[in-house]
């Protein structure tokens, strides 16, 4: 069984005769404790091409030390890692080879370098004897593995500051200083493993690809469709242990992504992204059982809690309870069995695929002041429809399906803004914050709308039961006259939003 700890320390350079300062002299250590010597060998997986290494992940089996076994570990900032360990065995543990799959995909992992460190260890203790920090002084030695067995090897020392549990940061500052002040400086390589690969490389190895800035409009959207392939497959393993927000931000990812393949069907060749859509229609709708649920219970848990007690009649907390956790516990079984499938990973290929090798049209070769503002405001067109529809339904069905089609249309206007923001600037921002505000309105009245399906639902199932259904009408109106509100704000949000300069500043 994997556990995960949080990792928040910092590296610097040093050499054998580099000496510890006084460090009973940074704030709050009041002692050190020399810990004695160990030995570790650790043994570094990737693929062929290094996937891993390029998301800035590190999966390692260890021995030696405190702490052996598989290790997983997932940048957070830059002195902070999500450490996710297994048992030690000869095979990568499965909990371990899924957080990998979004990576991998179908290449393997073999190992790429083997890491020995002789490391000294020191405690930092505060005047309770309590753990502040580890550090270490490490002797280190890389070696290069390949097919045919050993490669380049390289050798360095480096000092690590490792931070104790639920221990301030600050602690990290005050001894960073004490050391600066002793002549030794921060590591210029953020891990032993970045380090190796670039020290021990075969020096025939082919120079890396490094894109310049985009230029022109198709540049701009292979830019955007990187940044949010990356987001997805970023977000796959925070999906898969459940943390918050995870699966919201990787839906977004996904919608974004089909946003800009519609949206930008002049750059790139519908013919190649029309399927991909498809696809990633499919798994934001996968996403949605659990996001949906999420979003959904976060409100009726929100309005229960502003009721006075007097009017919360029966056991409707426990009810709300029993309904969120059956479909929270099916909605992260599903999403799991989705992530490990075959047709998930033939899309995350895909969509690898169409970066690398884009299918550009000829409007892609165009200057992004003249593609990109035609497209967002052939988005935005659509969507003014749509709202003068949806304005014109007298109130009820009709006019919340009317409301919901133009909730779509405005997250794709905003998206493709989104989009044009880093070729267009300030306009193409300000364009994005007005439309992300008519989108607030309606996404909350389509909010509302679900709301009262559940709420009927739930009354439903409580006079079943025996129990007052008088609650979950309340909220039901209340509901009600929420969604009424936010069809009275709509139209002056819009005028706000559909200003013609707000359009034309697009242009110039």
């Amino acid at each position: 069984m994997a556990d995960s700890k949080r990792e928040v320390e910092r590296k610097y350079e040093a050499t054998p005769e580099t000496r510890l300062p006084d460090l009973t002299r940074a704030a709050g250590v009041s002692s050190v404790v020399h810990r004695g010597l160990s030995e570790l060998d650790a043994v570094y997986y990737d693929t062929e091409d290094l996937r891993l290494a390029a998301g800035s992940l590190t999966l390692r089996r260890r021995t030696g030390g405190g702490d052996a076994g598989w290790h997983l570990k997932f940048p957070v900032s830059a002195d902070v890692r999500d450490e996710i360990r297994a048992p030690l065995g000869d095979d990568l543990p499965a909990e371990l080879a899924g957080l990998l799959r979004s990576r991998v995909r179908h290449a393997k992992v073999a190992p790429v370098v083997r890491i020995l460190s002789a490391r000294d260890v020191h405690h930092l203790l505060d005047e309770d004897g309590a753990l502040l920090a580890e550090l270490s002084v490490d002797e280190v030695l890389a070696e290069r593995l390949t097919e045919k067995g050993r490669g380049t090897t390289a050798a360095w020392t480096e000092l690590e500051v490792e931070l104790a549990d639920d221990v301030d940061p600050a602690v990290l500052d005050a001894v960073e200083r004490r050391l600066r002040k002793a002549g030794v400086h921060s590591s210029a390589s953020p891990s032993k493993l970045a380090r190796a690969l670039a020290e021990t490389a075969p020096e025939n190895r082919p120079k890396t690809r490094k894109d310049g800035p985009p230029r022109t409009a198709g540049d701009h959207v292979l830019a955007y469709v990187r940044r949010q392939t990356e987001a997805v497959v970023r977000l796959d393993p925070a999906v898969r242990r459940d943390l918050p927000d995870s699966v919201h931000r990787m839906r977004v990812a996904t919608r974004r992504l089909r946003s800009a393949f519609r949206t930008y069907r002049r750059i790139l060749d519908r013919t190649v992204t029309d399927p991909l859509r498809d696809e990633l229609k499919w798994l934001a709708g996968e996403l949605g059982t659990g996001r949906d649920q999420e979003v959904l219970d976060a409100r009726l848990r929100s309005r229960v809690a502003g009721l006075p007690d007097t009017l919360v009649l029966g056991p409707v907390t426990a009810r709300l309870d029993l309904s969120s956790v059956a479909a929270a516990s099916g909605a992260r079984q599903r999403i799991g069995d989705v992530l490990d499938s075959e047709r998930y990973l033939d899309l995350l290929d895909a969509l690898y695929a169409l970066i690398e090798d884009p299918p550009l049209r000829r409007a892609a070769a165009k200057a992004p002041k003249d593609a990109l503002p035609r497209a967002v405001l052939k988005d935005y067109a659509r969507l003014a429809e749509r709202v003068g529809h949806a304005l014109e339904q007298p109130p009820g069905p009709e006019r919340d399906v009317a409301m919901h089609e133009a909730r779509k249309a405005t997250k794709r206007v905003r998206y493709a803004a989104d989009l044009a923001r880093p070729a267009l600037g300030a306009p193409a921002k300000k364009f994005s914050r007005r439309m992300k505000s008519v989108q607030t309105v309606l996404g909350d009245h389509q909010d509302s709308v679900v709301a009262r399906q559940a709420l009927r639902t739930l009354a439903v199932q409580a006079d079943g039961a025996g129990e007052s259904a008088f609650t979950w009408g309340l909220l039901y109106g209340r509901e009600e006259a929420a969604a009424q509100a936010r069809e009275r704000e709509l139209p002056e949000v819009w005028a706000r939003a559909s200003r013609p300069r707000l359009r034309a500043a697009l242009e110039r």
